[in-house]
């Protein structure tokens, strides 16, 4: 009877294990309907828990009434159990070691990733300092050897005017003095357009915006739009009018005369053209400050070079207007439109070899018309289609 007791509860026990386990295995994988390693550690956890309270049941159960046999077998099966959950421990373990190791690996990766690339933007910084340094360096070389060039040709054409008497001008000092003039506009939008350059300028683009739409024979050719530009600026709003110019003559070098008379109208005209020509935008990229934009307007003339340049040319345009009148006082300026006919009585072209039929693009300088002499306009030609 007692076997038989054993026997059904064995039985019961053992129909129970196998519904736990069905159970456990007729639970949804995932939504995919496949197994992944974390699911499968745990359904495997789950059995040998459940395999485990069985096969103890069963050992109790071996107790009473007492049957070694059965009591072998059950300690087996728990023993048996026993050592499926310390493989699943040490497996879960060697798992997560793994990962942490992987994790670690390709942090380190990325770490050393990192570091090479700060490396390399160090060496991009050094060389860019060393960049600007050397344009610095270059800018300023430039800059004093154009201007010791501007003033030594300066002082010989001052020089040359000055042995002529102020009171008798006539049309061919007039007409000298417009070839400096002219000399002087190319002599500053020279180092204006290598400040663009210098500050990484499209000067196509600037060129463009200068006259829209211009064409020309060569690329080069494009700095007579800047010198154009410069001219516009520098004769716009001026009208005709009798001035001592003698106050400028008198100084080799004009900044003096700003210094010496800083309410005189040639000063005046030096403040109001540079601010008018250099433009805000145009000197942060040049100098990557106001400081020029503000002692000019604070009434001060910087000896900067650039400044000293300007004034040299500003110095010229003022005495055109001065001694035109003195000559003729019905003297006039003419302009000359662009897409005319090119026409040798009343424009010079700004380059030599000028081809037949040809049209303006754009006018460089003005002309003058000073009693019975007409001092010729500057124009840039292309040929007519």
């Amino acid at each position: 009877m007692g076997e038989s007791s054993s026997s059904d509860a064995t039985g019961r026990t053992g129909s129970g294990r196998v519904g736990r386990k069905d159970g456990a295995r007729s639970q949804p994988a995932s939504k995919s309907g496949k197994l992944t390693g974390g699911d499968k550690d745990l359904l495997t956890l789950f059995d040998s828990v459940s395999a485990l309270k069985l096969a103890y049941i069963q050992l109790q159960e071996a107790h009473v009434p007492y049957n070694p046999d059965k009591i072998v077998a059950a300690d087996e099966i728990v023993m048996s159990q026993l050592r499926t959950l310390c493989n699943i421990r040490r497996s879960v373990k060697e798992k997560q070691f793994e990962k942490s190791k992987l994790e670690s690996s390709r942090l380190d990766s990325l770490r050393a990733e990192v570091e090479a690339k700060e490396r390399v933007l160090e060496q991009l910084k050094a060389q860019t300092g060393a960049r600007d340094a050397e344009i610095a360096r270059l800018r300023k070389e430039f800059h004093d050897l154009a201007t010791t060039n501007l003033q030594l040709a300066e002082t010989i054409k001052a020089r040359i005017l000055e042995k002529r008497s102020w009171k008798v001008i006539d049309a061919a000092m007039f007409e000298e003095i417009f070839r400096l003039a002219c000399n002087s506009i190319h002599d500053f939008a020279k180092p204006m357009i290598n400040l663009m350059k210098a500050s990484g300028w499209d000067l196509d683009l600037a060129a463009y915006a200068v006259v829209n739409g211009a064409t020309y024979s060569k690329r080069s050719h494009k700095k007579y739009a800047f010198e154009a530009y410069v001219s516009r600026r520098m004769f716009h709003g001026m009208s005709l009018k009798l001035c001592d110019v003698g106050d400028v003559m008198r100084y080799d070098d004009p900044i003096e005369s700003l210094i010496e008379n800083p309410n005189s109208g040639f000063a005046n005209f030096c403040g109001k053209k540079y601010l008018f020509i250099v433009h805000p935008v145009m000197e942060i990229c040049f100098f990557r400050n106001l400081d020029h934009r503000m002692l000019v307007i604070s009434g001060k003339h910087p000896r900067t070079p650039l400044y000293q340049i300007f004034v040299r040319m500003a110095k010229w345009i003022w005495v055109l207007h001065g001694i035109a009148t003195s000559i003729d006082p019905q003297a006039k300026v003419f302009a000359v439109s662009r897409g005319s006919e090119f026409s040798e009585v009343y424009m010079e072209s700004v380059e030599e070899n000028t081809e037949v039929n040809c049209k303006v693009e754009f006018m460089v300088m003005p002309g003058f018309r000073i009693g019975d002499n007409l001092v010729k306009s500057r124009v840039y030609l292309s040929k007519r289609r």
